[in-house]
């Protein structure tokens, strides 16, 4: 950050004349970040637990609901392929070319849903966007709940489509919104739980269809589809009632209620607050009142330069290496990773289901409390590597078993199976959401969301098509894929993704201009205080040195 920028911050302007009076320095603190995020954070710690900041964080949990439909679809659809009387109605298995097919519909409809995501979120604002989504949610489960009347496969793969253009829509205004609301000392936490809610909504699924499945009717699958519309209907009733995100107020001439925001929520009610300051300085020093956010059709802010051109391409990386490391396919066909395993009773899988959907919202709430201590760099890096390690048991386990067929090797395949997902949930389940969209400008945010979830379908599409029949053709051997894998995605996320943890997300604008944005991003600095608090001289520190 220049010197103006920190002055300005700071309102205490240091004429360079050396006839003034140097301040005087009585403390040094090694920090990595921005100096403006820095400056704040000592000069006004923010209280986490204040009844102002619970109300903001109830208001976040509006936005945390719209992550609950995809964990709730893969779930539900990873436990119906376990139903018998879901099979035997539609005339699929749990492995093989129709299960992909079937399942593979509601990533169709969210790719065909791309174009009109950035234009709803920026037209209509954050929480319209939500809105929308959940509409086209619920649209989508009233014509697969009553496809029980046609007996039409059709007409349920529609309502999939359907539920897929609503996913993809509110997945991306949902996490968009957490973070433009959030306070910027707790924006890596609270946007880290929004994707805890993931395996809410999947566990909310698979306790549903484990207390049906022993029905054996129709019913025991019908139910579970129209609870599909619990979470997106609690979002589409509340929406409305939520305050619009301040960016979002800025940037469409309605500057009065951004700051009228960041005052309540930021500021505790101060609008001379070091956090609102430093904010709505950086609004008007960074956002476009007339950007290509206003246009629908203008996508050049995602390639106007070099800095955008590599913002976009860490999302996509990182939106894409969520879904390929693993953990989408254990969702959807952990019926047929079950069956490699030697366990077929329907009720145990669906039982084995619950389980780990449980396992994974204890483990995502403790990774989402890391992301600001370990920084999301390390996270990403470490938990590929962790999955890597997971993935080589689980080749170990099942292939005894597919040769020997005894408990003892389907028991370790199965562990195996669960230390993955443990992995996974503490690194990978709060940055698929939170990096993503942190990495982005105001400008880019939206367009740049649908982007994302156009790489996490292309990653889920490929998982769909490919890991049934894979399955069903090399069984086991599938994993060494998984294996390999991640350990190529680690190596890739070492040398371009930066991190993004104290700093404002304009703030970020420093990083990606710098010529290697990763090395600029964990670069850290020696600052000099004075008596009040501000920070007058800054030594850099080469990330050699301090490592």
């Amino acid at each position: 950050m220049s010197e103006k920028h920190t002055a300005e911050i700071n309102h205490d302007h240091v004429d360079h004349d050396d006839s003034l009076e140097k301040p005087k320095v009585v403390a040094e603190k090694i920090v990595m970040g921005d100096q403006g995020f820095n400056q704040a954070m000592i000069k006004e710690p923010p209280s986490p637990f204040n009844s102002i900041a619970l109300q903001l964080y109830l208001i976040s949990i509006i936005g945390f609901c719209c992550s609950t439909s995809n964990g709730f679809d893969s779930s539900l659809f990873g436990s119906l392929l376990a139903n018998k009387s879901f099979l035997n109605f539609f005339s699929v298995g749990n492995v093989g070319l129709k299960a992909g097919i079937v399942s593979s519909m509601n990533q169709i409809g969210a790719v065909v849903s791309l174009p009109f995501v950035g234009p709803a979120i920026d037209t209509f604002g954050r929480k319209a966007g939500m809105f929308i989504g959940g509409s086209v949610i619920i649209l989508g489960v009233i014509i697969q709940g009553t496809c029980i009347h046609t007996h039409s496969v059709g007409q349920f793969m529609g309502g999939r489509f359907f539920m897929g253009m609503g996913v993809n829509l509110i997945a991306a205004a949902g996490p968009v919104y957490v973070v433009e609301i959030s306070h910027p000392a707790y924006r890596g936490v609270v946007t880290g739980f929004y994707n805890v809610f993931w395996p809410v909504g999947a566990l909310v699924a698979s306790c549903a269809c484990r207390g049906t499945i022993e029905w054996g009717n129709n019913a025991s699958w019908i139910l579970p589809i129209w609870l599909q519309m619990m979470f997106p209907g609690l979002v589409w009733v509340c929406a409305f009632f939520l305050p619009e995100s301040p960016r979002w107020n800025y940037c469409n001439g309605k500057a009065d209620k951004a700051k009228a925001f960041l005052t309540k929520y930021h500021g505790n009610g101060n609008p001379d607050s070091e956090w609102v300051r430093l904010q709505m300085w950086e609004y008007e020093a960074h956002l476009e009142l007339d950007g290509a956010d206003k246009r629908w059709w203008d996508y050049r802010a995602l390639f106007r330069n070099r800095a955008s051109t590599y913002r976009l391409m860490v999302n996509c990386i990182v939106s894409l290496f969520g879904q390929w490391a693993g953990n989408g396919v254990v969702s959807y066909f952990l019926s047929g990773v079950l069956t490699t395993a030697g366990v077929t009773d329907p009720v145990i899988q669906t039982d084995l289901f619950t389980a780990m959907n449980a396992v994974q919202c204890i483990f995502a709430f403790a990774g989402s409390t890391m992301v600001d201590k370990f920084g999301r760099r390390p996270m990403l890096i470490w938990v590929n590597v962790g999955c890597a390690l997971c993935w080589v048991g689980v080749v170990a386990a099942s292939g005894i078993q597919a040769h020997k067929h005894d408990k003892a090797s389907s028991a370790a395949t199965v562990a195996m199976i669960y230390i993955f997902q443990v992995v996974y949930s503490v690194g990978w389940t709060p940055m698929q959401a939170l990096y993503p969209v942190e990495v982005l400008s105001f400008e880019m945010r939206a367009k740049g969301m649908a982007f994302s979830g156009l790489f996490v379908n292309i990653g889920t599409l490929v998982n769909q098509f490919g890991f049934p029949v894979a399955l069903a053709n090399i069984a086991w051997k599938t994993y060494i894929v998984f294996m390999i894998w991640c350990v190529i995605q680690a190596i890739i996320i070492y040398f371009l993704v930066p991190e993004t943890k104290n700093r404002t997300l304009e703030e970020l604008d420093e990083i990606f201009r710098a010529k290697n944005p990763m090395k600029a991003s964990i670069a850290k600095r020696k600052v000099a205080l004075d008596e009040s608090a501000n920070i007058v001289g800054v030594e850099e520190l080469s990330p050699e040195i301090e490592a």
